[in-house]
């Protein structure tokens, strides 16, 4: 039964294209093992890093830049690789990241010093930011049938927000059975499996014009971004007063006005501003950056309290968060083909995010020594099923009726809002956590065994606390700028025919 929402679009031709449409399920499967791949990595690391550190004898204050160094140039680049998969063909593109990425994973888990380790990890940042949009904008403009598109997107979004979790499970099994260099030969396994498919299925692009690069632009906001997730980076580590944590912030914010003002006067901009003044597109470039705040947070509060706490090993933190990305599984592959277009995607992205900050504001309730099932399970199960209808909605909306042609830069900026939420919600959230936890000890003195036991767990508590009020923000927010219509389809591009 047709709804009248669903009436307001209308479904392309099928032009029974390779790419385009023929084997459309197939190439759901490269994109998806692909995108697995980056995003396992935002968290695989991590768990893998003690171990590295005593294998390769670097400092504490140098180990941050194995995690920086990718967040750095994957956060940095994306919308320069977002663009360059419009102007030189997307296939090219993923493939060419796809690689670049392999090869630099091999270096990393071959590195035989810290430099080798570092460089391999902002080669990775590098080779994903050309990789990362690639495969959203694939996917958009292979999908352009609106229920099977809530699917594809659907399933997409599974990927992208279960991935971190199903990292601190793959990094736990693979540093405990095997050694921390397998969490980088891990996506040689990846990689090949997407480039045999890339190779076989994606069809090629054809452009009877190529624009001319934004160099100004690609400059100015390359050097923004960078300043921004430094700066937060900085925050995190040296504090927010310092000289060099205030001037990079600021900088970054200066440079990010210039770039909207040259973008709004040049022909070929990096970023067209129609890609994101768009009602639908700006609503959900908004749902994923303050849904990623929120994210980073909980999986790095939650592990510490499991790991440091409860006494779980790695293995079994990453299987405790497994309810959670079977709540976002089963959400994300549902609730967009049979929840949107009945109620739209307003109702679906605030129901979505008051859910996830129910599950946030449960975590307030941990203590010492509380059970997994009484206090953890239940938050766990409510983020997962409210953060998956969240993403996979916002996944749909944010590259939503996008010219083929700025398909590579709408999906860039997806990855580009979740990369600099993800900065901005370790970066706040760690110091604000770091501040309740001196808090509480200078108020409980002289500091006992329990005292500073219960002041880290207060510390978490806080941090979930104001992940709450974040995920009660994107609620509000999404609420008020989304149009509560189905999002139109992306235009399909053109391909050579088989």
């Amino acid at each position: 039964m047709t709804t009248a929402l669903e009436k307001d679009v209308a479904a392309p031709v099928d032009n029974g294209r390779r790419g385009s449409h023929a084997m459309r399920w197939w190439v759901l499967a490269v994109l998806g093992v692909a995108q697995l791949m980056v995003v396992l990595d935002a968290t695989v690391v991590n768990i893998a890093l003690p171990e590295a550190q005593l294998d390769l004898g670097f400092s504490n204050s140098d180990r941050q830049w194995v995690v920086t160094g990718y967040a750095l140039a994957f956060g940095s680049l994306l919308l320069l690789g977002g663009r360059l998969s419009d102007l030189f063909g997307r296939r090219t593109t993923f493939i060419a990241g796809l690689v670049g990425f392999a090869l630099a994973s091999a270096v990393g888990g071959a590195a035989a010093n810290f430099e080798v380790l570092v460089g391999a990890r902002v080669a990775q940042g590098v080779f994903g930011a050309l990789l990362a949009p690639a495969a959203l904008s694939l996917l958009t403009v292979t999908f352009t049938e609106p229920s099977e598109r809530a699917k594809a997107f659907g399933i997409f979004g599974a990927i992208a927000g279960a991935g971190g979790a199903l990292g601190l499970l793959l990094g736990g099994a693979l540093t405990e059975w095997a050694s921390w260099r397998w969490v980088m030969y891990v996506n040689l396994v990846f990689a090949a499996v997407a480039l045999v498919g890339a190779i076989l299925l994606l069809a090629k692009h054809t452009a009877t014009e190529r624009p001319k690069l934004d160099f100004p632009g690609t400059i100015t906001v390359t050097a923004a971004l960078f300043s921004i997730v430094y700066g937060f980076s900085k925050a995190e580590s040296d504090g927010w007063t310092k000289p060099a944590t205030l001037g990079f912030l600021i900088g970054g914010a200066v440079l990010l006005a210039l770039f909207v003002a040259l973008e709004a006067r040049v022909r070929n901009p990096l970023l067209p501003l129609r890609v994101v003044l768009d009602r639908t597109r700006g609503a959900s470039y908004t749902a994923v950056f303050l849904t990623a705040i929120g994210m980073f947070a909980m999986f790095l509060f939650l592990t510490y309290y499991m790991q440091q706490q409860l006494g779980y090993s790695p293995i079994i933190t990453g299987v405790a968060f497994l309810p959670m990305v079977a709540g976002m599984v089963a959400s994300s592959t549902t609730v967009p083909s049979l929840l949107v277009p009945k109620v739209g995607p307003k109702v679906t992205l605030v129901v979505g995010f008051l859910l996830a900050t129910l599950g946030m504001a449960l975590l307030t309730r941990i203590g010492v020594d509380t059970a997994y099932a009484t206090h953890i399970l239940p938050s766990l199960i409510l983020m997962g099923v409210g953060l998956g209808t969240a993403m996979s909605t916002a996944f749909i909306g944010a590259t939503s009726g996008v010219h083929h042609t700025d398909a590579g830069v709408a999906s860039a900026m997806v990855n580009t809002s979740q990369q600099v939420g993800g900065s901005i919600g370790t970066a706040l959230l760690s110091t604000l956590a770091a501040t309740s936890f001196s808090n509480y000890v200078s108020d409980h003195v002289p500091p006992t065994k329990l005292t500073m036991a219960e002041a880290a767990v207060h510390s978490y508590t806080t941090a979930f606390g104001w992940a709450a009020g974040i995920f009660l923000v994107g609620a509000v927010l999404t609420g008020l700028i989304m149009p509560n219509k189905v999002p139109e389809p992306s235009e399909g591009e053109p391909v050579l025919a088989h």
